[in-house]
Formats: structure tokens, sequence, C-alpha cells
């Protein structure tokens, strides 16, 4: 019996979520400009920022995770930018284009 099935037992009438991390996000064209992809160091430490999203916070945070799993780093979102550590940006704007954004390279 595994730990489903224990639950199961324990709470038959419970109705489960959907999970929101198995769900597949289609992000719909709604970026009149393209999104901005920069590269900083602070701290003495490389770091790529994405900035100019026109939709939902919670798209584009659901948006930032893929990124970070895609890449197998960190990264943290603040007042609607995602920061990734490291140097990305190539990586991360041929991730952007193959989901139908439009991105634009800033610094160089």
């Amino acid at each position: 019996m595994d730990f489903q099935d224990q639950l199961k037992n324990l709470f038959p009438d419970h109705e489960p979520l959907e999970d929101i991390h198995q769900k597949e996000v289609v992000f719909i064209g709604l970026q009149s400009e393209p999104l901005i992809c920069k590269y900083e160091k602070r701290k003495g430490k490389p770091i790529t920022i994405i900035e100019g999203y026109n939709g939902s916070e919670v798209e584009f945070k659901l948006l930032a995770k893929k990124i970070k799993i895609q890449l197998s780093v960190g990264g943290s979102f603040k007042n609607r930018t995602l920061i990734i550590q490291g140097d990305f940006r190539d990586t991360i704007m041929h991730l952007l284009v193959n989901m139908g954004f439009k991105v634009k390279r800033v610094g160089g």
C-alpha cells in the first residue's frame, strides 16, 4: 500500500486539486513589446535579468520556474523581474523564442 492509498483510506471524501506543477502552461502571445534580456554583475557574480512581461504575475512565475528547471540554475522573481544566476543570455533567449516570445538583448 503506497502513500496515496493510505491518504484515500484516511480521507475518502477528499477530491484532489489539479497539480499546477504537472499542468503544461501555454503562454499566450500578449506581448506587444519584446522581453528584455540583459547581463549584469552583482557582487562580482554574473546574473541574467529578464523583464518586460505583460501577462499575469502567476504566468511569469511559472515561466521563471520553467526556465530555472530547464537550465538547472537558481534564481529569483522580484518586482516583475526574473533574475537568473549566471550568464545564460543566449540559452534563455533561444528558449523564449521557441516559446513564441519576442526577445531583445540589451548590453554586451
